[in-house]
This record gives C-alpha cells, structure tokens and sequence, in this order.
C-alpha cells in the first residue's frame, strides 16, 4: 500500500494528504515548476545570456526545456532546438525558413524526430532570441516542446489527402494545437504528455504506444473516436487499453482535457517522476477506473464506443493517388531522419513549384502531398538529386533511431551512424528485397526515444568491460519481436551488452534464420521477423543469434546479481559504467557497494549513506519511498534505477 492510500484510509483530506506528501516527497521539479514557472524563462532570457553560459544554475537549463531546448553534448554553451509541427505539416516558406535556420544558426545540420517535429544543435545560448523570433515568424513553435507539458500532437501523415480516410482529423489536429500548446493550464503536468489523433485505417501514427490516443471511427453515422489511454515506453514500456467510449468529432478538446485534469488533478503522479506519466494510472485504475475519472471531469456520460482495430500495415511511402484528383503524395525515406537545412531548403523550393507541402512522419521520413500526378516522376529525380532518393530499402523507410551521443547527454552509445552501418551490412549480405520492411529501432539510452521496444529489432546502448582492459566499450541490449498496429507487441530482450563489433554478426544470423524459415513457407511475403521470432523460443533465437564465431561476449538477459543502472550524465562518477551489477539484500546495501567502489559515486549521490536531493531511486517502475526506502528488499535479476530529479525532457 503506497503512502497516498495509508494517508486517506487514515481519514486525511485532500488538503492534509496534499500538504504531508510535498513536504515529505516533492521532487525538485516540482517545485521548480511553483517557485519558478518554467514558461517564464523565455522572458529572463537576455538577462540569462548575459550573465554566460557557465554561471547559469542547472535548474534554469531545466526551465529551458519548456521552450523546446536542451543541452548539447559536450556542454559548453550549444543548444538543441526542438520545433513543434501540428501533424508533420509543413508548407514551403516553413521549410525554407527552418533551412536557413539550420545554416546559419546550427551548422547546417538538422534531424527529424519520431514526434513528426524537426530539431536543430549547435545553436549557441546568445542565438537562442534569434532564433525562436525566426521560428516562430515562419508560424512554428518551440513551446511545449520538451518539459512537463503537452508536446507536439501527431497523426497520419497523410490527413486529409488520403483515399480511405473516413475523414480528416487535420483541422482537429490544428485545433488541439491552439488549444493546448502554451496553455498555463496546460504547462504544468505531472511529466510529457504525448497526444496522437487519426483516421488512419492502419493506425500508421502508433496509438498503442501514445499517452492519449483518439482513433477516427464512424459511430451511427457520425465521425469521432474511439479513445485508448496509458501507452508508452522508456523503462516500464505499456501499451495503451480502450476505454470503451466514442468520442464526437465535436467534443474532441473537450475530452481531452478531461482526459488530462482526471491524471494532472491526482496528486499521486506528482510524488515520484518515475511513476508519474498517465500509463501509470492506467495501471493503477484499469480501463473501467480511468473512464470513470474522465467522465467525473467531463460532468457528463460519453457514449460507449470501442477503438478500431488497424486494418493494414502502411507507412505511406512510395506513391499513392490522393482523394484529390489528379493530385498524389510522394512518400521519401530520410535515413535515421538526418537532413541539411541547404536539403530543406532546396526541398521548399522544389515545392514552391509544385504548389505542394511536406509531411513530417513518425519513422523519421518526408512525404510530399499534393503533388500533381503527371509530375511524379520529375519530383522523384529532383529528390534523388537532393540525396533523398525513392529506391532507398524500404527498411531504411522503417527504421529509425535516436539523437545518438553525438548531442544528448543521457546517450551511450552511437545510434544513427550504427543504424546505416547495419542496414548496410544486412542489404550487402541479403538485398534489400530479401529484408523488405524489416524495422530496426536504434536507442542511445533508457529513455527508449526511438522506442526500441516495438522495433522487430530493438537495440539498446549500453556499454560492456573487455578484460583486460580499464575503458569500457560501446554495446547493446538487443530486443526482438516488437511491433505495432496488426501486429502489436513489446520486444522480448534477447541479449545484453553485445559489443559493437559483433551486432551486425548476431544480427546476420538472426535475419538469415528468419529468410530461410520465410523460404521455406508458400506466402513468403507475409512471414515478417516478427512472426519468426513470436513462433521461436528465446532459446532458439538465442542459440541462433550466438553461435561460437557470433557470441562474441555478450549476455543472455537472465540476471544473477541486482544491477544499479546509472544515467548518462552520472558515467563519470562510475568510470563510464551504465550498468552496475552487485550482490545486495536491500537498495541501500546495493548502493553502499556501489559508493565504496567508485568515491566520486558517493560524495554526489549517496553522501553519508543517504540518497542526494538531485536524485530518485526506483526499484523497477517503483519509487523506494513508496516502499520501504533503502531497507527495500532486492532479490536477483532486480533493476535499480537512478532518476535524475532535475531531469525534465
């Protein structure tokens, strides 16, 4: 039983239950967040790069993230910059606009993001006025874009040009968007809050793995939604459930900010940040419980209703006819989403021409809609001539991966440069036919930004001791089996700490084994590796995947010690070690080792024997102070996690 229900059993109010928890609990977010609203910081901006970069408290860069900016990596005084696009809809003068940008401002350098937004580096602290001014005259927005707010709203990329759409969710998109982004009411959530809506038939936006998701439906001939609530990813990976109403298209922001007060309103998921995000109180409520909250909100009944089901596998690359006659999107793959602001630019032009727009997709990829049909084949030449070529493997199309250590902090290993070299290696040894919509799903951390649990291949960077040898190597956690829409599922982790050089060799053998299963079948087409790794068992796959020339020092996932996971940010203090494993009865034996080994561990975060205000401990989903503290007991194969309580992206 966690405190807040000892508390209200015990006869406490709201009031008393709220006043007892933040005195004992409150992390520094949140009260960050009453003393100091971060919206502000847009405000105390010059007053803050006068000051410099090297004099500004960590709680201010902090703040920052709710105008979309975050630490570069290393941090010496660049920014990442994140623009919210409603949709991925982007017209000509915005692309141009973020292109020159991105030349000027960020070395000509740019990276498409899994949100369907764009996000640019090396934008130096004394540009940032500029540059959200240029942002924002090309009407985008940076607000919202990272923080404890309602970040950028997704959908089908394709809305409204679609020939089997029931209708378009577009100018519900926008709506929403106006509604929410920048919103006071709105801005000060318990963590991220991850909206998706689309009448999308194949559900191409992944609602499953949304916080909110509104999934277009026809109900008695009336267009709305049916409504799924509690996907998500990072360490605790969820799928989201249906609520069982219908939604009409007409009450749309109404719901939603039921949806939202029924999770922000309930103190509980503003105790710990490692259990605040709204999956958690699907967890805690169920279906039935939460639609009950929404509706206590709403002050009125929804109608029953149930989300429909994907009816396809689509990511709308290629070209396809539009609703529109004699118009037709132009769907291009952007390999792990890295582009040039000079691309962006020529790309606007090119569309300025056509009298077309873009769309920026979940999978990191660009589609060009309302492109007249008798110039396609033109288009497709300009974009090869561009370095977006049409004939790129479709798994390049499929798989994505995340800003990399390159620029975040919290990364450990290479993601984006890892992902081409392993597409590479799989097309050379099978062809790019053979390996067909294969998806890869690459992550530099924990945070899972490139959701490598529904990846049909799913890496993870972590890092592994060589013996032998002091400095610890670059590898990955590998996950298999994930996936979305029709064939829905979280990764079962396969392997830990696969050195870099060996990934490409497990993997080989991984696809070969699934080929030679998929040839052996009569409708090879539609055995996907995900179907192969559901009928094997993880024995099977693990003896596949390594085999002598192939194992190469990797781990089987089982766990015989409890491992500490330590957060990019704090690998200085545990000479570069992401993963500790020790041998401990409780949380607080397990970090006293950890202390005793590594001093610089225990005079930042485990002082005196006591955890550090910066920081949470988790065991699993769970904050030991909803447990019994350090005196929790830990068993074998238990996860212990280190949460920055500064960390706000």
């Amino acid at each position: 039983m966690n405190d807040w229900l000892r508390l209200k059993l015990a006869g406490k109010n709201d009031a008393e239950i709220r006043k007892t928890l933040e005195k004992r609990y409150r992390n520094y977010i949140e009260r960050l967040k009453q003393e100091r609203p971060p919206a502000h910081v847009r405000e105390e901006l010059p007053e803050l790069i006068e000051r410099g970069y090297e004099d500004i408290p960590e709680e201010d860069m902090v703040r920052f993230h709710w105008w979309g900016l975050a630490h570069d990596k290393p941090k010496i005084g660049t920014f990442m910059v994140r623009v919210k696009v409603a949709g991925g809809l982007v017209q000509p003068a915005q692309l141009k606009a973020l292109g020159v940008i991105a030349r000027e401002y960020g070395k000509d350098e740019a990276e498409l993001t899994t949100r369907q937004g764009i996000q640019l580096h090396w934008v130096h602290m004394s540009m940032l006025p500029e540059v959200l001014a240029s942002i924002e005259a090309a009407g985008l927005t940076t607000c919202g874009a990272e923080g404890d707010t309602v970040r950028n709203i997704t959908g089908c990329p394709v809305a409204g040009l679609s020939a089997v759409e029931p209708f378009d969710v577009m100018p519900v998109i926008k709506e929403a968007a106006a509604f929410f982004w920048g919103a006071p009411n709105f801005s000060n959530l318990p963590r991220k809050h991850k909206y998706t809506i689309s009448a999308c038939p194949a559900q191409c936006n992944a609602p499953e793995i949304h916080d909110v998701a509104l999934v277009g439906t026809i109900q008695d001939g009336q267009p709305g939604f049916g409504l799924r609530v509690g996907g998500g990813m990072a360490n605790t990976p969820r799928i989201s459930r249906d609520v069982g109403v219908f939604v009409p298209i007409g009450d749309t922001v109404e719901v939603l900010q039921a949806v939202t007060n029924a999770w922000q309103r309930d103190l509980r998921y503003r105790v710990s940040r490692a259990k605040a995000r709204i999956k958690f109180m699907m967890d805690d409520y169920g279906p039935v419980g939460v639609r009950a909250k929404i509706e206590e909100q709403l002050g009125r009944p929804l109608p029953d209703g149930v989300a429909p089901e994907p009816t396809a596998d689509a990511d709308h690359m290629g070209v396809h006819a539009q609703r529109q006659p004699g118009l037709s999107t132009a769907g291009v793959p952007v390999p792990a989403g890295r582009v040039t602001g000079s691309m962006l630019e020529q790309l606007g032009e090119l569309l300025d021409d056509l009298g077309a727009d873009a769309r920026f997709t979940r999978q990191q990829n660009i589609i060009l809609g309302n492109v007249p049909t008798e110039r396609v084949s033109e288009v497709q030449d300009r974009l090869a001539e561009l370095g977006l070529p049409a004939t790129k493997s479709r798994a390049y199309a499929r798989s994505i991966a995340c800003t990399s250590h390159r620029f975040c902090n919290y990364s450990v290993a290479e993601t984006k440069g890892k992902l081409d070299d392993i597409l590479g290696q799989l097309t050379t040894r099978f062809g790019s036919e053979q390996i067909g919509d294969l998806s890869i799903h690459l992550d530099g951390c924990p945070h899972a930004c490139a959701q490598h649990w529904v990846g049909e291949i799913g890496l993870q960077g972590t890092t592994a001791a060589v013996a032998g040898a002091e400095e610890r190597i670059e590898a990955y956690d590998l996950t298999v089996g994930g996936g979305l829409g029709k064939r829905t599922a979280i990764g079962r982790r396969l392997l830990r700490r696969v050195p870099t050089g060996q990934v490409g060799i497990v993997l080989e053998r991984l696809v070969g084994g699934w080929l030679t299963a998929r040839d052996e079948r009569a409708q090879a087409a539609g055995y996907t590796f995900g179907d192969f790794c559901t009928e094997l068992s993880d024995e099977e796959l693990l003896a596949l995947a390594t085999s002598a020339d192939a194992a190469g020092g990797a781990e089987a996932a089982g766990q015989a010690d409890v491992v500490l996971h330590v957060p990019g940010p704090l690998l200085s203090l545990v000479a570069g070690a992401d993963e500790i494993k020790v041998s401990a009865a409780t949380v607080g034996e397990a970090l006293a080792a950890v202390a005793q080994a590594h001093s610089a561990f225990a005079e930042t975060v485990f002082p005196g024997g006591r955890v550090a205000e910066a920081f949470l401990i988790a065991v699993g989903d769970e904050d030991i102070r909803n447990l019994d503290g350090l005196a929790t007991p830990v068993t074998p194969g238990t996860d212990i996690t280190i949460v920055m309580a500064m960390s706000g992206g």
